[in-house]
């Protein structure tokens, strides 16, 4: 009896019950259960009939509304039938019955209005992805002579998006990395983050000089916030084995190499995206396994009881051994360990591998051309 009604409400619905929902329709059963009990042991007083309005109550924290109304059948019915077998009908008793049914309709209210609420999370969620994936596109897994991997890491379940920026192309150039931090969070961060990245996708094309990059950026930001808001960013360019590094106020570059772990710091400190840098490039020659790991504030401000991540001590053994993805995934899940789950900033990581100079392919010559050549 007790399970009949959310069981069929449960077959009749689109989709199955959710742990949660289960646990809230296990606990209103229990309760229902137990009131009956105490009802019969009191010997059928109806004293305790009240105690089912918090049954669908129960549900409404997290099962739908219909279900929520089965609950509520089955405790106005179940108080019904000990108000009527009762010696005496009292208006006590018949108030409590009525204030089951009302107590019923009411949570069925609630539930419909927390489903509602639920479902327009879920689509916002939804929509933020699709935003994250057309500012943040995955990268690799091979650009130009560089096996390149990217990954954010949101410092809140809620949101898998912020002003955290990567992006890595093959140009005429070589092959172009950036990645980027935008001062403080939320809409506005994002925006400013779509802009970078939307300009230095074109510009990334057009500009044979990183210091002309950065130019463009700087004006693009400028034009899209206020005095006080900036960008920190590190471009990095890879040409023929030489790579090439600008920084504009953005933690260093970590080059691995050899079981050593070297920062990149640049030649001159340059303020960030906003206020106008004036970058000294830093040049290097790759050798081939060598590795890079760009990454946002948020790794180096991670940290356990006052203690920050060692990043730099432990880059070669978690970041040295598999392919890029790998080594990431190593990262976050040593990081992750590490602040116990509570992450105070986003971070985003770019982890790439110089595999060596490209071998020059020749195009087939079609046969019909073979013989013309000759000629």
């Amino acid at each position: 009896m007790l399970f009949g009604v959310p069981m069929q409400l449960l077959s009749s619905g689109r989709r199955p019950l959710s742990p949660g929902s289960r646990a809230g329709l296990g606990a209103a059963l229990v309760l229902l259960a137990f009131v009956s009990a105490v009802e019969l042991a009191d010997g059928g007083g109806a004293n305790y009939l009240g105690l089912m309005a918090a049954a669908p109550f129960l549900v409404a924290a997290f099962a739908p509304w219909r279900i929520v109304l089965g609950i509520g059948a089955i405790a106005t019915g179940l108080a019904a039938t000990f108000a009527l077998s009762s010696d005496r009908i009292t208006l006590a008793m018949a108030v409590n019955v009525v204030g089951i049914a009302l107590s019923t309709a009411i949570a069925a209210a609630v539930a419909m209005i927390r489903q509602r609420q639920a479902e327009r999370i879920a689509e916002l969620s939804k929509l933020a992805s699709v935003a994250q994936q057309a500012v943040l596109r995955p990268l690799g897994p091979q650009v130009g002579a560089l096996a390149v991997a990217g990954h954010y890491i949101s410092s809140t379940a809620a949101a898998d998006i912020g002003g955290d920026l990567y992006e890595a192309i093959d140009t005429p150039y070589g092959a172009r990395l950036i990645i980027g931090d935008v001062r403080g969070k939320g809409l506005d961060a994002v925006r400013l983050a779509s802009i970078v990245l939307g300009s230095y996708r074109h510009v990334a094309y057009e500009r044979a000089d990183l210091r002309a990059i950065v130019a463009d950026l700087d004006r693009a930001v400028a034009r899209s916030v206020g005095d006080e808001d900036f960008v920190t960013a590190a471009l990095v360019e890879e040409r023929g084995g030489t790579l090439t590094i600008v920084n504009c106020g953005h933690p260093a570059p970590l080059l691995l190499r050899r079981g050593k772990v070297i920062p990149l710091e640049p030649p001159a400190p340059a303020p960030p995206l906003g206020f106008m840098p004036v970058v000294a490039p830093r040049v290097e020659r790759l050798e081939p396994g060598d590795r890079l790991l760009l990454f946002t504030d948020g790794l180096g401000e991670a940290r356990r009881d006052g203690e920050f991540f060692p990043t730099a001590d432990r880059a070669w053994q978690l970041l040295g051994h598999g392919t890029v993805a790998d080594g990431l995934a190593s990262l976050e899940t040593a990081l992750v360990e590490w602040v116990q789950g509570q992450l105070d900033d986003d971070i985003a990581l770019v982890l790439m591998e110089y595999s060596g100079p490209q071998a020059i392919s020749t195009a087939a010559v079609p046969s019909w051309e073979v013989g013309a050549a000759d000629v």
